[in-house]
C-alpha cells in the first residue's frame, strides 16, 4: 500500500500533540474541580438523585455518552444510575422551539423532570450557547447544583456559576481541543462517581 503523504501525517501528529499536550497541563488545573464536580454528583446519585445533562451539536453527544455511562456501566458491574440527557427527545425539543423558543429546549425540560437534589452537567465549549445558560438558569430556580463544562474562559456561563456549582473550564480557545478534554473529564466524573459508590481500587 502507498504511504500517505508526509505532510497529511505531520498534520495528524501536530494534532496528536496538541491534544496530548493540553491534556498533561490541564491536569493540574481541572484535578480538582473535576474531582469535586465527581464527589457533588456521587452523593446526588446516592441519596436518589438524578444527573441531567444538555448541551449542543457536539456536547449534546457528550451528554448523551454520559448518560449512558450511568444506566448502563462505565467500567465496572454496578447497579443503574439515574442519567438523563436532555438532548434525546425530539418531540420534546421540537415542539419546544417551534412553539416558544430554541433556547428554553433545556430549561423547560429541567423545570418538568429536575427536583432539588439533582445535578445538572451543563456542557458549551464555548460557555456562551443561550439554552445552556436557559438551563443553569432553571437549575438554580430549583435549588439543583450545576456543574460547568466549558472552555476559553468559560464565556457567559463562567459569570453564572453559584458558590455550590462547579465550573470545570479547559483552558483553551480551539474547540476540538476543549470538546477531547471534555470527553476525557466526563470519563473521570464517572470514575469517581464509581468509586464513591462502590468503593476499592478497580
Amino acid at each position: 500500500m502507498q504511504r500517505a503523504d508526509a505532510g497529511l501525517v505531520g498534520r495528524v501528529a501536530a494534532h496528536f500533540a496538541e491534544s496530548g499536550n493540553l491534556k498533561l497541563t490541564a491536569a493540574a488545573v481541572l484535578g480538582d474541580p473535576v474531582a469535586k464536580a465527581g464527589a457533588m454528583m456521587a452523593a446526588s446519585l446516592k441519596a436518589g438523585g438524578k444527573a441531567l445533562a444538555c448541551g449542543n451539536g457536539g456536547s449534546a453527544a457528550d451528554a448523551q455518552h454520559f448518560a449512558a455511562e450511568l444506566v448502563n456501566r462505565f467500567e465496572r458491574e454496578r447497579a443503574p444510575l439515574a442519567g438523563l440527557a436532555l438532548t434525546t427527545d425530539t418531540s420534546t425539543l421540537t415542539s419546544i422551539a417551534n412553539d416558544y423558543a430554541y433556547q428554553q429546549v433545556f430549561s423547560k425540560q429541567v423545570r418538568a423532570i429536575a427536583r432539588r437534589g439533582d445535578v445538572l452537567l451543563a456542557i458549551s465549549t464555548s460557555g456562551n450557547s443561550a439554552n445552556v445558560i436557559e438551563a443553569m438558569q432553571a437549575a438554580h430556580e430549583m435549588g439543583v447544583k450545576v456543574v460547568a463544562l466549558t472552555g476559553n474562559g468559560g464565556g457567559k456561563m463562567a459569570a453564572l456559576v453559584a458558590p455550590e456549582d462547579v465550573h470545570v473550564c479547559v483552558p483553551h480557545k480551539k474547540t476540538a481541543r476543549i470538546q477531547e478534554v471534555h470527553l476525557l473529564v466526563l470519563h473521570c466524573l464517572c470514575d469517581i462517581i464509581d468509586h464513591e459508590l462502590l468503593g476499592g481500587q478497580a
